[in-house]
């Protein structure tokens, strides 16, 4: 029988309302509070391992150590992931799918998706000039639904992209949604996944046709392990997974307008700085503020970790939040300082706001390279060519809410456009 040491444990029956009073604050709590980077208690009824920080990530994605199929539970799946994803997938199934995914992110891919991006957020700011205010996460929603589907070449008809970037978001934003929100997500899955399958079907008999390195082409024709194509509700599901994330990315904007706001210096920098900069500040952003708060895993087989059983079946908690902010790993951790990325030793393990582990083999979210690019130029656009106030408002967020923002959604005046985004804008719609 598997002997290890004994896991710092909570004393308690059950700690789901706990969870659901502290939100991202949770599971940093737990293990603060043991000084430890285990912690075992109990939600929903069952013995939970939480663990944190580099090592524990780096043991977390071990795929000898831990499966994903059960782990997720089915209500995150009928709303945020969709049933049979890549989320869900172990083994050799999940690499030739995770495959497919990684197809679809290739340099020349990732490219057109920043010439897409540039044009779609000038042309946004542009009409932005003409509105005596705009609600920043309601506008991202709309423009990155845009650059989403034009990427994935998904069809989206003019008339319908407020609808469709709504029911995106939903999905994202029923996480830690009980009620209204989670039933919002239940039924924008449905939606959406309906509206993709019809387009899955009319690729695969010809009425539609996408360029041949666009997700919705390589996904509808994608055959699995058995010889098979995927089931068009399926094939759906990781559409999906390409257009969603992308919409997601609306949080993550609206935080990075508030960094600016917040830290006037770093705005300043960069006007002046190039691309590098940037993508610190953008790296920063993804670190400091919340996003994902945990990841769920349960233990393939029994074995020792840092001197700690693991048995088969237990749940694993993986504290994303926590990792970010772990005090072992970042100096200051609550402090806002992109310049902590410029010597970053680029860890696959303890920088992890959507996940860790590696991207070819592993379970690290393959979008993250979009992220990063659409955020990117997001933030120059924001610092060198838009003329902007913002409005008296609060734009305190909730540690609670998962996922969270600024209540306020961010509201600001755009005054102008700068002349260099004017004639950039001209030369992206002539390209």
């Amino acid at each position: 029988m598997l002997k290890g040491k004994n896991i710092p444990k909570e004393r308690t029956i059950d700690q789901t309302f706990a969870l659901l009073a502290e939100g991202y604050n949770y599971l940093p709590n737990r293990t603060y509070r043991e000084n430890s980077n285990i912690v075992q208690t109990r939600l929903l009824g069952q013995k939970i391992i939480c663990i944190s920080g580099e090592e524990a990530a780096r043991a977390f994605y071990d795929e000898g150590r831990f499966i994903r199929k059960t782990a997720i539970p089915k209500r995150i799946q009928k709303a945020l992931f969709g049933e049979h994803g890549v989320q869900v997938l172990d083994d050799e199934e999940h690499k030739h799918r995770k495959g497919m995914f990684m197809s679809i992110m290739t340099h020349e891919s990732l490219e057109r998706l920043e010439k897409i991006t540039k044009r779609e957020w000038r042309a946004a700011a542009g009409n932005w000039t003409k509105e005596e205010e705009i609600v920043l996460l309601e506008e991202a929603k709309v423009t990155l639904c845009r650059i989403a589907c034009e990427w994935a070449g998904v069809p989206l008809y003019e008339d319908e992209t407020r609808e469709r970037a709504r029911q995106l978001f939903d999905l994202v934003d029923s996480i830690g949604g009980v009620g209204p929100r989670y039933q919002r997500g239940r039924k924008a899955r449905k939606q959406t996944e309906k509206w993709v399958a019809d387009l899955i079907r009319q690729v695969r008999d010809g009425r539609l046709s996408p360029a041949e390195d666009t997700a919705l082409s390589i996904i509808a024709n994608h055959v699995q392990l058995d010889g098979e194509l995927l089931e068009p509700d399926v094939a759906a599901v990781e559409v999906i997974n390409i257009i969603r994330p992308t919409v997601a990315i609306a949080y993550f904007i609206v935080f990075g307008a508030l960094a600016l706001h917040e830290h006037p210096s770093v705005r300043e920098r960069l006007r002046e700085e190039d691309g590098t900069y940037s993508k610190m500040v953008v790296q920063e952003i993804r670190r400091y503020y919340p996003f994902a708060p945990m990841l769920g895993a349960r233990v393939r087989a029994d074995f020792l970790w840092e001197g700690y059983a693991f048995k088969k079946g237990t749940l694993v908690l993986l504290d994303l939040y926590g990792t970010n902010h772990h005090p072992d790993l970042w100096e200051k951790p609550d402090e806002f300082n992109p310049d902590r990325f410029k010597n970053w030793k680029k860890s696959p393990f303890d920088f992890i706001p959507q996940g860790g582990g590696d991207y070819d083999k592993g379970h690290r979210c393959a979008g993250e390279w979009a992220t990063v690019k659409v955020m990117q130029v997001f933030m120059e656009l924001l610092a060198k060519e838009l003329e902007y106030e913002v409005c008296d408002q609060d734009l305190s967020y909730s540690m609670v809410r998962i996922p969270t923002y600024p209540e306020s959604g961010f509201r600001m005046r755009v005054l102008n456009l700068k002349p260099k985004a004017i004639s950039q804008f001209a030369e992206d719609i002539q390209k």
